[in-house]
C-alpha cells in the first residue's frame, strides 16, 4: 500500500473500487486485522487498532466484522449454520453476558433478520443456495452487532438478481442498525447505488477520491473513466481501452498509470502527481484531472487551492 488515507463516517457506505490486482482487498484485511501494516496507523472508534493485540484485539473485534466474497468457502460445509453464527456469540458470551439459551434464540433472530427461517438453523450450507448462503455469512457477521462491516465483493459471486437482492438487505441493515460498511468491489454501477463516498485504487494507491456522486458523475482521474466507461450501458459512448493489465511493480517513476493511460504526457512519465483536492471534497493524483470526459459527464468544478 502507497499512503492510503480515508476515514468512515457512523452509519455511512465507503467504497474502494479498482481491477483486481489494485489492492482494495489488502486495503480491507488490513483494516480487519486479518494482515498487519508495515507502517502506519488504524483508527477505529478512537482507538488505535493496529496497535491492539492478544485479550485488547479479540474484545475489540465484536466491533468489527467481515463478509467474503464467496460464501462457498466462507462457511464451514461440516458445521450446521446455527453453529457458525453462534460462533462469535460463543466467542463473546462473557462480554455479551449470554449464555446457551440466550445464543440460541439470538441466531432464530439474525436468521429473520437476513431473510431466512430461524427453524433452518439445524441445516448444513449445501442445502442453501448462493444467495441464502451469503445471508448466513452477513448474520454471523452480525451476531455481535459491530459498528463496521468490511464487505469484500460481497455479491460478485452471485446473479444479477439474487445479488440485487443482497444488496437491499444490506441498506436495509444500515438503515435498522446503523452500521458502517467498507465495501470493496469492481462494480462501480453497483457503488454508485451502495456508497456514500468512493476511492478508486491502482496498484496500492488512491488516485481519486470523493463523493460517489462526484466521483461516478463527473471523474476527474483517467483510470476512473475508464473504469466507468467498462460498465454494460446501452446508452453509453465507446468504452475507453486501458491496454495491458497492471504490472504490480508498476513504473520505475512517474504515475503508475502512465503506461495505460489514453491522455498520457511526457510530464506524466517523469513525475509522480500528487494526490490534491480538485473541488471541493474531490480529490484526484493526475496532471489533467477531468480532461478524459465520459458522455454526460461534466467537467469539475476547479478548487482555488487546487493549485492546478
Amino acid at each position: 500500500m502507497d499512503g492510503v488515507s480515508f476515514s468512515i463516517p457512523a452509519a455511512s457506505t465507503f467504497a474502494l473500487v479498482g481491477e483486481s490486482g489494485s489492492g482494495k482487498t489488502t486495503i480491507g484485511r488490513l483494516v480487519a486485522r486479518l494482515e498487519t501494516a508495515d507502517s502506519g496507523r488504524i483508527v477505529f472508534d478512537g482507538v488505535d487498532w493496529s496497535s491492539l493485540s492478544g485479550a485488547a484485539l479479540r474484545k475489540k473485534r465484536r466491533d468489527l466484522q467481515i463478509v467474503f466474497q464467496d460464501p462457498q468457502t466462507s462457511l464451514n460445509p461440516r458445521m450446521r449454520i446455527g453453529d457458525q453464527i453462534a460462533e462469535p456469540l460463543v466467542v463473546h458470551r462473557r462480554e455479551l453476558a449470554m449464555g446457551r439459551r440466550e445464543i440460541a434464540v439470538r441466531v432464530g433472530e439474525l436468521l429473520g433478520e437476513v431473510g431466512l427461517d430461524p427453524s433452518s438453523a439445524r441445516r448444513f450450507p449445501a442445502e442453501f443456495s448462493g444467495g441464502q448462503r451469503q445471508r448466513i455469512a452477513i448474520a454471523r457477521a452480525l451476531a455481535t452487532r459491530p459498528k463496521l462491516v468490511v464487505c469484500d465483493e460481497p455479491v460478485s459471486a452471485l446473479d444479477a438478481s439474487i445479488a440485487a437482492q443482497v444488496v437491499n438487505l444490506l441498506l436495509d441493515l444500515q438503515r435498522s442498525l446503523a452500521l458502517s460498511y467498507l465495501f470493496i468491489s469492481h462494480d462501480l454501477a453497483l457503488v454508485g447505488r451502495i456508497a456514500d463516498s468512493v476511492a478508486v485504487v491502482y496498484l496500492g494507491r488512491i488516485v481519486e477520491q470523493g463523493r460517489a456522486a462526484d466521483v461516478i458523475g463527473r471523474p476527474l482521474h483517467p483510470y476512473t473513466a475508464a473504469l466507468i466507461s467498462a460498465v454494460p450501458d446501452e446508452t453509453a459512448g465507446p468504452r475507453l481501452i486501458l491496454g495491458a493489465e497492471p504490472s504490480a511493480r508498476g513504473p520505475s517513476g512517474g504515475c503508475a498509470f502512465a503506461p495505460r493511460c489514453p491522455i498520457v504526457r511526457p510530464r506524466c512519465r517523469e513525475e509522480r502527481p500528487p494526490f490534491i483536492e480538485v473541488e471541493a471534497g474531490h480529490a484526484a493524483a493526475c496532471f489533467f484531472p477531468g480532461e478524459l470526459r465520459l458522455p454526460g459527464t461534466v467537467p469539475p468544478r476547479r478548487s482555488p487551492d487546487s493549485g492546478l
